[in-house]
């Protein structure tokens, strides 16, 4: 299979980077032009990867070997944009926010620009620590003078250093921010004690129940929790996680990495990139030989985010997802450069939320770009009224997909 991949990452290679010479003018919208923009495959490596290691905040889906890979492979999530910030000397880069039109966000003629996606969804833009709200300034103007009447910071954290910064720097000029919606995810505090924290959050009678789970993979083979972290190791790592994956209901949903070319060639190439500056690890759970879970895990600063997770559903009885978790949790708490997890999950997410019971305010944040701007009030409009429309659709496809499940 490691063959598979390898010949899946080429092929598409090669294609992104034919479909990368021909450059073909955005949507047009009115008064914006994204184009003037500079790509965010041009971003000097260097001056990024410094400016990752001095952020405010932490997005390991912003760091460079995530974004890039997102940027050649992902169809629908290549050719972004980017905002950035530069000190009066313009040799080191204070701010980053990788940028699409709101027409290529959401399908709709507007005059703002929007935090690239570049899977999964965490817009928390890169501003450098010692001078964050002089780089949302300046990203500010930069976005005025190509024409945009407001940005928008998609699945932002509502309470962090990059919202602080951002509202400070529109108070100078008599802004202020709109919440679009919000909503509350899963955040592992990894500052405490993991023992302590699981029987606050699950109880003893939760607790004995899978232990009782535990033994009974034990009865399989001995249950081993595993690490891959090196690019040596980590290759052979996302092999099983991407056929655990590609075993249970995502398969059947056709949603799985492994069944998607593309997906697979952005997958290997980010992880193992990621993995090459100590940015990622796969980690598994064993019964004997036999793998039952594996996720991947990145990392950035004092942060780690629970990206993705695959079972071996033969062993749902067994709760594998769960036991997985539960060692994840005293890994990550026994680990003094991290101080929290986003688990990146769903609102009330069945799994996750039980066993990590901090919360991370997540929201879209519109923010406009001059003052009383009869547009701003049209873009926000416009965004709810598409919002309305779609979620009872999204509401009704979910609960298809459930009752399949």
């Amino acid at each position: 299979m490691l063959e598979v991949i390898k010949n899946a990452v080429s092929a598409n290679e090669h294609r992104a980077i034919g479909e990368a010479q021909v450059s073909l003018p955005p949507r047009a919208t009115p008064n914006l032009a994204p184009a003037a923009l500079q790509m965010l495959r041009d971003v000097p490596l260097d001056s990024w990867q410094s400016l990752a290691a001095r952020a405010a905040e932490p997005n390991g889906y912003y760091l460079p070997d995530w974004s890039l890979a997102a940027d050649i492979f992902l169809r629908g999530r290549t050719e972004n944009r980017a905002l950035s910030a530069w000190n009066e000397s313009g040799e080191t880069l204070l701010g980053l926010m990788p940028a699409v039109s709101a027409w290529r966000a959401y399908g709709l003629p507007l005059p703002a620009l929007v935090t690239a996606d570049v899977y999964p969804p965490l817009g928390t833009v890169l501003l450098d620590r010692d001078n964050a709200d002089q780089a949302a300034g300046r990203l500010m103007r930069q976005a005025r003078a190509v024409g945009a009447r407001a940005l928008i910071l998609r699945d932002t954290p509502l309470d962090g250093p990059v919202m602080a910064a951002f509202t400070r720097a529109m108070a100078w000029e008599g802004l202020q921010t709109h919440v679009l919606h919000s909503h509350a995810r899963a955040l592992l505090d990894a500052t405490r004690d993991a023992d302590e924290l699981l029987r606050e959050a699950l109880g003893a009678k939760k607790l004995k129940e899978l232990r009782r789970q535990h033994h009974r993979l034990a009865d399989i083979g001995e249950v081993m929790f595993t690490i891959a972290a090196t690019p040596e190791d980590i290759a052979p790592a996302l092999e099983v996680f991407l056929q655990l994956e590609a075993s249970g209901w995502k398969a059947r949903r056709g949603t799985a990495l492994l069944q998607d070319e593309a997906h697979l060639a952005f997958i290997c190439r980010a992880v193992r990139d990621m993995a090459a500056r100590g940015a990622c690890e796969v980690v598994s759970l064993y019964a004997g030989e036999t793998p039952v879970a594996a996720a991947i895990v990145l990392r950035h600063l004092d942060r780690a985010f629970y990206f993705k997770l695959g079972v071996d559903e033969r062993f749902a009885k067994c709760s594998p997802g769960v036991l997985l978790t539960l060692e994840l949790t005293r890994y990550m708490c026994a680990d003094d450069s991290i101080a929290s997890v986003d688990s990146i999950a769903t609102p009330d997410h069945p799994m996750i939320d039980p066993i990590w019971r901090g919360r991370l305010p997540i929201g879209d944040v519109l923010i406009p770009l001059r003052r009383r701007d009869p547009l701003v009030g049209a873009i926000r409009v416009a965004l709810d009224l598409r919002r309305r429309i779609r979620e009872p659709a999204r509401r009704v496809v979910h609960a298809i997909r459930k009752q399949r499940s």
